[in-house]
């Protein structure tokens, strides 16, 4: 990134007869450069270029210096010109001379609130679909047949940068790492349960935000549950996934590499995703379809539509609209209460739409997908577990294609809502069944760690903020 903008304004930006002269050098002498290498650290936000010179001399030197200079200059400064004032860049830069070789070292560290401004000028390659990096890849300059290799190295075998494809020319990586950029997420902490073996990953993004991710062995295969935007706005009053409101969606790249991460982290195929972590999925619609798209492309990850399950809480026009698309996904909604009173109690989207109009948005989904819906239902401790909730329950979906999914709620201690006991849950399963409903409870997995969703994440950032 930095790369490409140095490159660009070193060449373009300096009048100065004198000094366009030692530039011309400079780039002369790269010509005898070994490499030039392009490091990210989230921690502290820095990008780093160095450029190694071969047997470099004392005359290297001095052009290296020379150009340290220009680039550090507070009235022809590169980068206090193009990066400091417009994207409020704290940079330096270094001349290391070796007995063989010398190096020209820039660090950029940059504002966290920044980082997305400056992605914002590459192409995101890994949100492409095969028509569209294609086109890309020709509009660089290369032959068409290019692009099936790259979206082979990128979605089948999941590399995190342009350099391990190997059977790509050194000069064309180049070309890519100029115009592109390869999102890959960083594991930023993994929690794994003793219980059953679930595993909580936080994964930090480039622009300094943080997303969590589950995965779930079950005998039929792994299934992930992956997030689809940073934080959430929806504001259910039992999940932390809303409480710091929400940052932003997620790319179609981000999301579909916590799969891959997840994949590469235990070496075993992902059989089952499901997109019910941070966030609200239909709230990032668009990104959301291209990302099914990528997941269920046969060139790629090659998971069926079949086995990917989408959980809403309840926005009925994009449901409605994801309906029209005539997918083959599975849609869950979130209905956690049996009437329109409790359920603006519990989620504020409530205050939007009619429980039956949500209802009726499921109906219609089933009507053009055939696909029967999931409801689930966290049951709160003498919230929504009485008897009376059950038979409104049964009335609700009364003649539904349709699944019921008990959750017994995990709780958050920012919320006073407790779990219903076991004898209760148990009862209310009961009668929907006399009521001819399919149900089922989930079963709790991850119940040592940080299973909520949400609380992970909570969890990191209270932690930044100082907040025990």
């Amino acid at each position: 990134m930095i790369n490409k903008l140095c490159n660009k304004y070193l060449y373009k930006n300096f009048k100065n007869k004198e000094i366009n002269i030692k530039l011309d050098h400079f780039m002369n002498t790269r010509d005898k450069i070994l490499e030039v290498t392009e490091n990210s650290s989230f921690n502290n936000s820095c990008l780093s270029i160095v450029y190694k010179v071969k047997d470099a001399n004392e005359f290297d030197y001095i052009y290296l210096n020379y150009v340290r200079d220009i680039l550090t200059s507070i009235s022809l400064g590169l980068l206090s010109k193009t990066l400091r004032e417009d994207l409020e860049i704290v940079y330096s830069v270094k001349v290391k001379p070796y007995s063989r070789y010398g190096l020209l070292e820039i660090k950029a560290f940059i504002n966290k609130n920044n980082m997305e401004q400056i992605k914002e000028q590459l192409t995101d390659i890994k949100s492409m679909n095969m028509d569209e990096l294609t086109e890309f890849i020709i509009s660089l300059g290369e032959k068409k047949f290019r692009a099936k290799q790259i979206y082979e190295w990128i979605h089948v075998k999941h590399v995190e940068s342009f350099d391990e494809m190997t059977n790509i020319s050194k000069k064309f990586i180049q070309v890519l790492k100029d115009n592109a950029i390869l999102i890959s997420l960083k594991k930023e902490e993994v929690q794994v349960s003793k219980l059953d073996g679930t595993r909580k990953y936080l994964f930090a993004l480039d622009d300094g935000n943080v997303i969590e991710s589950v995965l779930m062995k079950y005998k039929h295969g792994n299934s992930v549950c992956i997030s689809s935007q940073v934080g959430c706005r929806m504001g259910c009053r039992f999940c932390a996934s809303t409480l710091d409101g929400l940052v932003r969606g997620l790319r179609p790249s981000e999301m579909i590499d916590q799969i891959y991460q997840i994949g590469k982290d235990i070496g075993e195929r992902i059989s089952n995703v499901v997109v019910m972590g941070t966030g609200e999925p239909l709230d990032n619609y668009d990104n959301l379809l291209r990302f099914i798209e990528l997941l269920t492309d046969e060139n790629g990850i090659n998971i069926s539509q079949r086995n990917l399950t989408v959980s809403t809480c309840g926005l009925v026009p994009r449901m409605r609209q994801l309906a029209d698309e005539k997918l083959s996904i599975t849609l869950a909604l979130s209905l956690h209460a049996s009437n329109q009173e409790k359920r603006k109690a519990l989620m504020p989207v409530a205050n939007s739409y009619d429980i039956h109009d949500v209802v009726d948005a499921c109906k219609y989904y089933f009507a053009q997908t055939g696909r029967r819906v999931t409801f689930e239902y966290s049951l709160v401790g003498g919230v929504n577990d009485t008897a009376e909730d059950a038979a409104e329950l049964s009335a609700l979906v009364h003649g539904m294609n349709c699944h019921i999914n008990l959750i017994p709620v995990n709780p958050i201690k920012e919320r006073d809502y407790v779990q219903s006991n076991k004898g209760v849950i148990e009862a209310f399963k009961n009668r929907l069944e006399k009521n001819g409903i399919n149900v089922t409870i989930r079963r709790e997995m991850g119940r040592d760690i940080d299973g909520a969703c949400g609380q992970l994440r909570k969890k990191h950032i209270d932690k930044e903020r100082g907040i025990n």
